[in-house]
């Protein structure tokens, strides 16, 4: 048993006018871990519980001012300590229109003085026990709710690492387009999808004209600068969020286009290939500036072809386009009888 609230012990609240009477209970609690706290009259035991949180009040029913029902009333009536238990302690006749009062009152006991040391102990160890008990339930629940936070956010990070490492997997480190591993993964897509619905599907790849020289003249740092604006300056086109554009390789990108003829696909590339002259790279070994070189292939799935059909004729075009001098696009068709391809 404690006076001082330094403990976190269960706090019992005793409350009669007379200090005998308050010494006999302490005395009769010592065996228990609590915190005992006095009070003397029902204002300053209302003082008390609206300042602590207790197990147990020991409540007088006759004081002077105001006596323990009045106390009780007011308790009940505050959303703060309506819940704490009463046992009304009480030297009053034991008629039982007083003891109905004291539950009316909201008392869960009425003990009668003089105090039977057994009986008492055992009814406020009830109520010390379910306190508690109370207690390491809240502490639990406490430890739960902060360990399912700390899941939560562990959660959370997990999910942003896999979507970071998923990043990471399907883009070029270098432009921040999507990679050859992402590029074949949504071109065998779309080529299923133009498959089954026998829409045409189109093809445009560039190749940077002349960039090993490049490289070799200006340097692998400038040749990164380069490659860079160039993906910047095609991401920026205007383009359906359906074209998708890639690096595929150490110079080359790769636009794929879904629902996209011929013509569309020329289009696309011409605009790509301005937006690649116009940015003014000097390449002053051998044009007055950088350019680029485009194979363009589109055509409507058979179900007897496979995609390497279609990107080995993109592929040929844009030879095509490099014998013809570069800075240029070559279109290739592909129509399909019973037999063999047949460029166009």
């Amino acid at each position: 048993m404690r006076m001082l609230m330094k403990s976190n012990n269960p706090n019992i609240l005793i409350v009669d006018d007379k200090l005998e009477n308050l010494i006999t209970l302490e005395r009769l609690l010592e065996h228990f871990d609590v915190d005992l706290i006095r009070a003397s009259s029902g204002k300053e035991a209302l003082a008390h519980l609206l300042d602590n949180d207790f197990a147990l009040v020991l409540l007088d029913v006759k004081m002077p001012d105001m006596d323990g029902y009045e106390v009780a009333e007011l308790m009940r009536g505050n959303s703060r300590t309506k819940q704490i238990p009463i046992i009304f302690v009480t030297a009053e006749s034991r008629g039982d229109a007083l003891i109905f009062k004291g539950y009316e009152a909201g008392a869960v006991d009425y003990l009668l003085k003089p105090l039977n040391a057994s009986i008492f102990r055992s009814k406020v160890g009830v109520f010390v026990d379910l306190y508690n008990q109370k207690h390491a339930l809240k502490l639990k629940t406490l430890e739960f709710d902060q360990k399912l936070a700390e899941l939560e956010e562990l959660q959370q990070q997990l999910e942003e690492t896999n979507e970071q490492l998923l990043m990471l997997s399907t883009t070029d480190g270098l432009t921040s387009l999507y990679n050859r591993r992402k590029f074949d993964d949504i071109y065998l897509e779309e080529w299923q999808r133009a498959s089954r619905s026998q829409n045409p599907i189109s093809l445009v790849m560039l190749d940077i004209d002349h960039f090993k020289l490049y490289n070799d003249t200006y340097g692998h740092h400038k040749g990164d600068d380069c490659l860079r604006t160039i993906a910047s300056a095609l991401q920026a086109m205007d383009i359906r969020h359906l074209d998708k554009i890639a690096r595929i390789g150490g110079e080359e990108f790769a636009v794929i286009l879904p629902d996209t003829d011929g013509d569309g696909a020329m289009l696309v590339a011409e605009r790509a290939r301005i937006a690649i002259e116009n940015l003014n790279i000097p390449h002053e070994t051998q044009f007055s500036k950088v350019t680029a070189s485009f194979g363009v292939s589109s055509v409507v799935p058979k179900r007897e072809l496979t995609p390497k059909f279609l990107m080995k004729a993109v592929d040929e075009a844009l030879y095509e386009s490099k014998k013809r001098g570069r800075n240029g696009s070559t279109l290739k068709l592909l129509k399909y009888g019973k037999e063999q391809p047949l460029a166009m």
